[in-house]
């Protein structure tokens, strides 16, 4: 699988259906070098959610929806991911109660013959796109993956990366890259403070 907003970063996908919600939050405009925003315009955005449906089908083995994001759509899907962007800075997707919902989407649940429930996601258009994604963060916050989803601490980054780390806390996407250049920013500016 492509996951095309991910990989542009460089990154490991978060496992499963995660890696949806996670090369969603990646199509920011972001990273060093600062890559374009995929949600740019209508017709950017299109084409990722083609190829991300389509990386969905691959994984989940169902098929990939038509999606069709139009100009309420793209400022829907961007709403969507600035909040979901602005949780995961804070630490709190998946771990906060809930308020007044941000966000809402259909899905069904299902029954099989093994007697096991499955949520499938409903809707039309982007609407079916978002649906997936919180279908998919649900599946995450169940399985207690959500909280390794974050963003890059770095202010002049925020990629959105899974957290492999054994205890959880990783706060760069990557070390070499954000982590050095942000410790070595702390550490100039102590030594501005020890000479004023």
């Amino acid at each position: 699988m492509a996951w095309q907003a991910t990989e542009r970063y460089g990154l490991e996908t978060a496992p499963g259906d995660l890696a949806l919600v996670q090369d969603f939050l990646n199509t920011v405009a972001a990273g060093i070098p600062l890559e374009p925003d995929l949600f740019a315009d209508a017709a950017s955005a299109q084409e990722w959610a083609e190829q991300a449906t389509g990386d969905w089908s691959v994984l989940t083995g169902l098929p990939a929806p038509e999606v069709e994001v139009d100009v309420v759509g793209l400022v829907e899907l961007r709403a969507l991911r600035d909040e979901l962007h602005g949780l995961l800075a804070e630490g709190t997707a998946g771990t906060r109660p809930p308020s007044t919902g941000i966000r809402t989407a259909a899905a069904t649940l299902q029954l099989d013959a093994d007697g096991r429930v499955h949520m499938e996601p409903r809707g039309t258009g982007w609407r079916k796109l978002v649906s997936m994604i919180l279908a998919a963060l649900l599946r995450a916050q169940i399985a207690d993956t959500a909280r390794r989803l974050k963003t890059c601490r770095n202010p002049r980054c925020r990629t959105a990366f899974y957290d492999r780390s054994r205890n959880n806390s990783g706060v760069w996407h990557d070390v070499k890259t954000c982590g050095n250049a942000a410790n070595l920013r702390a550490y100039r500016a102590r030594q501005r403070a020890k000479t004023s």
